[in-house]
């Protein structure tokens, strides 16, 4: 019988390496979200940071100029657009996680059922061959009991 050969070889290959894309760019929209998470810690800690000056300032009881009231209106201002900002740029990271991770899975699932396929191939081929060998057996086995059967009735 001719050596197994799954018809399906190149679609299976090819599936791999779809998945493997699929996987990095998972990994890599991982990677992005974290570092968007990382940049809010930063900008709340700026923004926390700015605050403690400022009650600082109220505390040491120094006269507050409209100018550096101002000053620190502005810089709250700006923070808080900024982690706005950094918010939307998490969920728009998260949304592209998401989607990064169903196509993994479907990869995976696709994978899974091409190697099944070729799994049942196989033992298709194998239980074929055995089945054939079986045969081949049993005709060797039925034409040495003809031949002694012959060699005792002439004998």
């Amino acid at each position: 019988m001719k050596k197994f050969r799954f018809k399906l070889e190149k679609y299976l290959e090819v599936t791999r390496r779809k998945k493997e894309d699929a996987e990095r760019r998972f990994a890599e929209a991982t990677q992005a979200l974290e570092a968007a998470r990382q940049k809010l810690a930063v900008l709340l800690e700026e923004m926390q940071q700015g605050q403690r000056d400022y009650a600082e300032l109220m505390k040491a009881g120094k006269r507050i100029t409209v100018g550096r009231l101002m000053t620190y209106n502005s810089f709250f201002n700006w923070k808080r657009r900024q982690i706005e900002q950094q918010q939307q740029t998490i969920l728009e990271c998260q949304s592209h996680r998401q989607k990064c991770l169903e196509e993994l899975m479907k990869m995976m699932s696709r994978l899974k059922s091409i190697e099944q396929l070729k799994a049942k191939r196989l033992k298709e081929y194998n239980d074929a061959i055995l089945f054939e060998e079986a045969q081949m057996l049993d005709e060797i086995g039925l034409q040495l009991y003809m031949r002694q059967a012959k060699q005792e009735e002439h004998a």
